[in-house]
């Protein structure tokens, strides 16, 4: 399947794209590719502070679907780069709305991976009547003991080598509470304080998301601009618990009752542990759930791709 989604729409460019000016300051950039009139879709991307990729586009079938992909606020071409202020789930979840809505979409299928799915849940349980289908993977929804196994005590243990490298700029005496200690650095008045931290952070992230190494998933955090803002943003989301309330996704996955969706997720996704997947699947047994064995928490790995792309062919009735 890895070839299939090499090969098969090797060059899918964006048929329109712009910018949309959602207030607080806030502009984001967005784009559609696929086909005009299609079925509708929107991509959620990674993070939170990640960016979209033209790789994404890839998840579709152009010729079938017309898919709305952005970027979050203060990432990737949106402005204020790496803002924080009015940035959080709930403007988000607005701007979603403000999309669809340009798009001209009564519904629409919402896909999202990693932070993508935990926006993805939290959008179609606030707007379920604006969601035909849904697909996530990676599940993450973000309660305390999830923030907990992967900054605090958990896949420290699993790596640590890379955590030792991820403590180091961080003193003694504040790594009892490791979010936060990157949360005074990465919000400092010092650039250079700042963009040391970012890159620590985003690298740590970078090095434990897939089962095997791939320089692939750190390459990105080599720009600094871009490690910049995903650290900044992410850390931003995560102190505040994403502005959720402690287990609220999983609470309340009784809204996505009715809409057809399809769960994936990697065995061995050291940033998302299976373990609130198969709540998931639980709380929503209507969804298609997909355990991939042999997989970590990165799209691309090849158990998880093939099952993406599956999905969203299933959805327009290829498969």
């Amino acid at each position: 399947m890895t070839e299939i989604f090499r090969t098969l729409y090797p060059e899918i460019e964006p048929y329109a794209s712009g910018h949309l000016d959602v207030g607080d300051g806030h502009v984001i950039y967005w784009e559609r590719s696929g086909t005009p009139g299609a079925k509708p879709a929107v991509f959620l991307h990674g993070g939170p502070g990640g960016t979209i990729s033209p790789k994404h586009r890839r998840l579709f079938d152009p010729k079938l679907y017309d898919v709305t992909l952005f970027d979050q606020r203060g990432c990737g071409k949106s402005t204020p780069h790496a803002e924080l202020e009015a940035n959080t789930t709930w403007h988000l979840v607005a701007d979603i709305e403000r999309l669809r809505e340009m798009a001209g979409a009564e519904k629409w299928l919402v896909f999202g991976g990693s932070w993508g799915s935990t926006l993805a849940l939290a959008y179609a349980e606030k707007h379920a009547d604006r969601v035909s289908e849904l697909v996530v993977r990676g599940i993450y929804t973000l309660t305390k003991a999830e923030l907990d196994w992967y900054y605090q005590f958990g896949v420290s243990e699993m790596f640590p080598d890379k955590w030792e490298r991820f403590i180091a700029p961080i003193p003694e005496n504040e790594r009892h509470e490791m979010m936060h200690a990157y949360h005074r650095r990465l919000t400092s008045d010092d650039r250079a304080t700042r963009l040391a931290a970012a890159r620590a952070w985003s690298i740590w992230e970078g090095e434990t998301i897939t089962l095997l190494p791939e320089a692939a998933t750190s390459t990105p955090f080599e720009d600094e601009e871009y490690a910049h803002a995903f650290a900044r943003i992410e850390n931003h989301f995560f102190v505040h618990a994403g502005w959720l309330e402690e287990g609220q996704l999983l609470r309340d996955a009784d809204k996505l009752h009715g809409i057809p969706g399809v769960i994936v997720h990697g065995r061995y996704d050291m940033p998302c542990p299976a373990k609130y997947a198969w709540a998931l699947h639980k709380a929503w047994p209507q969804a298609e759930f997909h355990l991939i064995e042999g997989a970590g928490h990165a799209y691309s790995e090849p158990g998880i791709l093939d099952c993406l792309i599956r999905a969203t062919d299933g959805f327009v009735g290829k498969v």
